[in-house]
């Protein structure tokens, strides 16, 4: 891919795809994490006087404009965060879009409304690529949270830009910390998984299983694993269709010797919103309970593994993490993962938000703005919106 400081951009309309799919409440944004990592792209942009016309998708309106999607409120946060100020447009495309385009001026910087109000974009539609196309004469991409999407702005409108698009700061960053993991990842190298099923997960396990030392397990689809061993687990979330494949990773785990750490404790409750649990045993779980949690001891041990590791990757939760007395677990791993002097990658929304509370974002080397997305480069899959870059250098 092209780097950004290699595209010439002075005096250019730069058309800038970005991941501004951020939570709002009552037209205020509530998380601005995907707004700021932007601004390293942007900032760039404008010392080098070029004028921005980013783009962006929010939600699923289906094709529809939508009230409720409108990027409105984050043309006010973006303008309050850069300091600059923050044209909108009131479409992604047409006439009028065109005109505001050519007339922005420099230091300013336009932002698009919702992409997705437009079916064509979803369905990356060669004409709708094309009046993308139109508003820049430069392309870059920085949204790694979309680059998994093969839609119209992240790899249609592409084609357009042959010899003149390149990786924002971010994607390239991206690419960068989730390359090495693949390819050269200092050991030992540990990863922790979470998350409620081994179906979302199992292609980035069989991936991981050939590089990784170890690899801690835990949230509900630790208990497919749990059974896959014969273990009781009471009500727990299990995939039954699913044993076979967990029995058949242990093994191929053990073949490879790679240590595979499941919960030896947990936190049980009799529903998952419940004020408080109980730890239980994994050899005596309750039949009457279901699994919330992992329970102190296994903390202790994923902690251990994960603070002496040199390479960690993390994605998704210990437990029910939005229940307070079920995210002492997931907590316990973003504690120990500050303590590692290594490499850290962090990537998926309970994991990030357990750091941002335990205050220890800042402590690992990289979090990752694209949970689907960073899961699927490390399956190994090609990603439609680099390899557009790829072929457009």
């Amino acid at each position: 891919m092209r780097r950004l400081a290699d595209l010439p951009v002075a005096g250019k309309r730069v058309f800038v795809r970005v991941d501004f799919n951020v939570p709002l409440d009552g037209g205020r944004v509530t998380d601005a994490t995907r707004i700021e990592a932007s601004l390293p792209t942007l900032r760039a942009l404008l010392d080098q006087n070029g004028r921005p016309i980013v783009a962006s998708h929010l939600g699923r309106p289906k094709g529809t404009r939508n009230p409720k999607y409108s990027l409105v409120p984050v043309a006010e946060k973006l303008g309050q965060l850069i300091g600059r100020p923050v044209r909108f447009a009131d479409d992604c495309v047409g006439a009028a879009v065109e005109a505001q385009a050519a007339g922005l001026p420099a230091g300013e910087i336009l932002l698009l409304e919702n992409l997705r109000f437009h079916a064509e974009e979803e369905k990356n539609d060669p004409a709708f690529a094309g009046r993308l196309a139109a508003l820049g004469d430069v392309y870059v991409n920085d949204a790694f949270g979309a680059a998994h999407r093969a839609h119209a702005s992240t790899a249609g409108m592409v084609t357009h830009f042959r010899g003149r698009a390149a990786a924002g700061l971010l994607l390239e960053r991206e690419v960068q910390f989730l390359s090495t993991l693949l390819t050269a990842p200092e050991r030992p190298f540990w990863a922790v998984l979470g998350g409620a099923k081994v179906s979302d997960k199992i292609a980035v396990i069989e991936s991981l299983l050939t590089r990784v030392q170890g690899l801690c397990i835990g949230g509900a689809m630790a208990y497919t694993f749990l059974k896959a061993q014969e273990k009781p687990v009471g009500r727990s979330l299990v995939e039954d269709d699913k044993l076979e494949t967990a029995r058949d990773v242990l093994a191929r785990a053990a073949t490879a010797g790679v240590e595979i750490l499941l919960p030896t404790d947990h936190v049980a409750a009799e529903k998952p919103d419940a004020a408080a649990g109980r730890v239980v045993s994994a050899d005596a779980f309750p039949a009457d309970l279901l699994g919330v949690d992992i329970g102190p001891e296994t903390a202790r041990r994923y902690g251990e593994a994960v603070a002496a590791a040199r390479t960690v990757f993390w994605n998704g939760p210990m437990g029910i993490f939005e229940v307070p007395a079920f995210s002492a677990g997931t907590r316990a791993v973003a504690e120990a993962l500050s303590r590692c002097r290594g490499t850290t990658v962090v990537g998926g929304g309970d994991s990030i938000a357990a750091l941002a509370q335990a205050g220890k974002l800042s402590a690992v080397t990289h979090v990752s703005t694209g949970g689907g997305a960073s899961l699927e480069f490390l399956e190994g899959k090609e990603l439609p919106g680099i390899r557009a870059l790829e072929d457009a250098v």
